[in-house]
C-alpha cells in the first residue's frame, strides 16, 4: 500500500511539474508594454513591437518573402486597449488595427521565457530579407 502511494505521489508531483506556470499578474502599460509574472516567481515586460510581431492571429504576418512570412516596421506599434477572453488570456488591439490574436497566459510564458531568442531571430529575419523594424516612409 504503501508503494502504490509513493507511486501516486511521484505522478502527481510530476504532472504538476509538467504543468506551465499560473498567470498572478497582468498589467497593461499602453501604449508601450505589458508585464506579466507567474506561480513559478517569472516576471516578464513584453513590448508591444515584441507582442505584435509574435501575435499568434493566422492572419497578423504581413509579407511572404521567400516563402517565409515576416511583420517589418512594427517599431513603434501601441497597444490602445486589452480583453480578457475567458479565464485564459487577453486579446489585444494594438494601434495598425491588428486584433485577432488571442494570447493565452501559456503563449505569454513561452513569450516571456524565450523572449531574447525569438528577438535575436527576429532581427535576423529582418536582415536577411533586407526588412527594418521602422515603418515605411509615406511617399
Amino acid at each position: 500500500m504503501a508503494m502504490v502511494a509513493a507511486v501516486r505521489r511521484m505522478h502527481a508531483a510530476a504532472a504538476a511539474a509538467a504543468q506551465p506556470p499560473r498567470l498572478t499578474k497582468l498589467a497593461l502599460h499602453p501604449p508601450r508594454s505589458v508585464e506579466v509574472e507567474f506561480t513559478d516567481g517569472s516576471s516578464f515586460h513584453l513590448s508591444a513591437e515584441f507582442l505584435r510581431v509574435h501575435s499568434p492571429a493566422a492572419d497578423s504576418k504581413i509579407i511572404s518573402v521567400s516563402g517565409e512570412k515576416v511583420i517589418f516596421g512594427r517599431r513603434y506599434v501601441g497597444i490602445m486597449s486589452a480583453e480578457s477572453v475567458g479565464n485564459y488570456g487577453i486579446r489585444m488591439l494594438f494601434d495598425d488595427l491588428h486584433k485577432t490574436g488571442i494570447f493565452t497566459w501559456d503563449y505569454l510564458h513561452h513569450l516571456g521565457s524565450k523572449k531574447f531568442s525569438l528577438t535575436r531571430n527576429y532581427i535576423r529575419t529582418l536582415r536577411k530579407h533586407g526588412l527594418s523594424r521602422d515603418p515605411q516612409r509615406r511617399k
